[in-house]
């Protein structure tokens, strides 16, 4: 568990994705993405979803797994609506960086929607390399493909 500002970053149960789904528009506004909140992802690779939790509930979270070719692969990443510049996902990122590295991943990767600029952005800023892929989420579905060695050193 890491403790920094009365935030802990520790391992999702359950019951947190449950609070994540009941509080999500606070994670992520208009955009309903609930379908991509998978219980299993919880249940089967809970060591590397992870949750923010402060006095007040979940402030943010990762949900991610490491792939049998030693890929880190952040899943989800949100921070609540009023933790948003803090540095809060650049520590979540660097935690699940951390707990993939110890299931021998050796590389991070994420993905995202060619329209979201501010995840784009934010992956960069940590050192992402960016690509956009054409008909990555089915045909007419291009992403955003971002890809990293590890380890992950941000400030």
């Amino acid at each position: 568990m890491i403790v920094t500002m009365g935030i802990h970053i520790a391992t999702a149960d359950v019951a947190d994705l449950h609070q994540v789904l009941t509080d999500h528009p606070r994670y992520w506004g208009e955009r309903d993405l609930r379908s991509l909140h998978l219980l299993a992802l919880v249940q089967e690779f809970g060591s590397t979803c992870l949750v923010a939790r402060a006095e007040d509930g979940i402030r943010g979270y990762i949900f991610g797994f490491v792939t049998p070719d030693g890929t880190g692969y952040a899943h989800l990443i949100a921070t609540r609506d009023d933790a948003r510049g803090t540095g809060l996902g650049r520590r979540l990122y660097t935690a699940f960086a951390e707990a993939a590295e110890r299931h021998g991943a050796r590389r991070l990767k994420a993905i995202t929607s060619i329209e979201n600029t501010g995840s784009i952005a934010f992956h960069r800023r940590l050192g992402f390399n960016a690509k956009f892929v054409d008909d990555y989420n089915g045909p007419g579905q291009a992403m955003a493909v971002f890809h990293r060695e590890l380890p992950l050193h941000v400030r």
